[in-house]
């Protein structure tokens, strides 16, 4: 049995892209977003670096709101390189599971974006904090949530009054020096919480429970070892990142490995099984209904899907 890995996220995420440079580390299919890994690993880099220009310390919280967006994957890795805890949010909690989760994590920044189905994040924030529309951005006070200081926006539309916008993080870099990251990355440990994932259980409010980098990369790394990937393979992952299925058991299981990653940014199975075939996945992940959805697809005959070696069925492998 191999020893564990004492690497932080970052650093793994690092030593993928300088073995497997020129690999594609994230595909989507629907939008005009490909990165090889030494250009995915580059792109965390800059937007930790926005992040610190931002104010945000080892040890802060910064929630993200969002369905499986390139921002949400890059995020997870810019707040683990300067030792901020990336807190994963339901996009289906309604404003009460909302306060709940920014009041018990002392979460300082949220990241988000539109919405989910009926669900306006936008207006969720606006409830929340009315006061937030006739503020700069970064120097509105929430009430009831006194870490809360940023919320950055990303999405088609103009930026809501009172939040930063996403892209103003790349320019915000500037004002960080690449030294200034390395010296931060230095200070981390693999023992660092690093993510806080928030459970329901059976009773009660939402638990969140406190993984640091040492916890996930070798629980990814299992799972990858476990199916048998290498830089060859191709993982469409169609099930959520904010479960500990889509963040470790897909975006971590590929890292540790050089697995090229092909998201679904919500489950549709017509768009998994073009993504399938089009790219060429050699694994997929996924709970019953999904794998039935698909089986059941009137256009199911259609797809060639002979690229397909593996994949994970609720957690056990299929």
């Amino acid at each position: 049995m191999e020893p564990l890995m004492e690497i932080t996220m970052g650093d793994m995420l690092d030593e993928t892209a300088r073995k497997f440079p020129n690999n594609d580390a994230v595909v989507y299919t629907d939008r005009d977003y490909r990165r090889t890994y030494a250009e995915f690993a580059a792109e965390t880099d800059l937007v930790a670096r926005g992040l610190m220009a931002m104010g945000i310390k080892r040890g802060d919280k910064v929630a993200i709101w969002a369905t499986n967006h390139q921002q949400w994957l890059i995020n997870m890795y810019a707040t683990a390189k300067i030792g901020a805890i990336m807190v994963t949010v339901n996009t289906s909690y309604k404003r009460f599971e909302l306060e709940y989760l920014l009041r018990q994590s002392d979460s300082g920044t949220l990241i988000l974006m539109d919405g989910y189905r009926d669900i306006n994040y936008i207006d969720i924030i606006y409830d929340i904090n009315p006061d937030l529309k006739n503020t700069k951005p970064g120097e509105s006070n929430f009430p009831h949530f006194p870490f809360l200081k940023n919320v950055i926006y990303f999405g088609p539309n103009p930026t809501p009054a009172g939040m930063f916008n996403w892209d103003e993080l790349y320019t915000m870099a500037e004002q960080v020096s690449e030294e200034e990251l390395a010296a931060r990355k230095a200070t981390l440990d693999i023992h660092d919480v690093i993510n806080m994932q928030y459970t329901s259980g059976t009773t009660g409010y939402p638990k969140g429970v406190m993984l640091t980098h040492y916890n996930i990369v070798n629980n990814g790394k299992s799972i990858g070892d476990c199916m048998k990937f290498t830089e060859k393979d191709r993982l469409c992952i169609p099930v959520p990142f904010f479960h500990c299925f889509g963040m470790v058991l897909a975006i971590t299981a590929s890292v540790t490995h050089g697995t090229a990653m092909i998201p679904i940014e919500q489950f549709n199975p017509l768009a998994v099984m073009d993504a399938i075939q089009s790219e060429k996945c050699t694994a997929v992940h996924g709970v019953p209904t999904m794998f039935i959805a698909m089986l059941d697809h009137p256009q199911f005959k259609e797809f060639d899907f002979s690229s397909m070696r593996t994949g994970i069925m609720a957690g056990s492998p299929c």
